[in-house]
């Protein structure tokens, strides 16, 4: 998933968010408003670690939603022929 639909669906990505990030509060997701910077910046914040290690989270986390969104159209295309 590109960053430009994570930033679309932010709203209703923040239970997904909060479930990875369990310290970022409703206020943070507020401020972050789909901006990934923010989110790395909030990550590091909030968890002490290092600017490389909240973007490799960010990134994974991202990638997972990619898998996730095309194991969801492989189960569509099936259920649809």
């Amino acid at each position: 998933m590109n960053w430009d639909q994570v930033k679309g669906k932010w709203k209703q990505m923040g239970g997904d968010i909060k479930t990875r990030w369990g310290k970022l509060t409703d206020d943070d997701l507020h401020v972050i408003g789909g901006e990934r910077d923010k989110l790395v910046g909030h990550i590091q914040e909030r968890y002490g670690i290092q600017k490389e290690q909240a973007q490799r989270e960010v990134d994974e986390w991202n990638a997972s939603l990619g898998r996730q969104n095309e194991a969801e159209k492989e189960r569509m295309d099936r259920k649809a022929s």
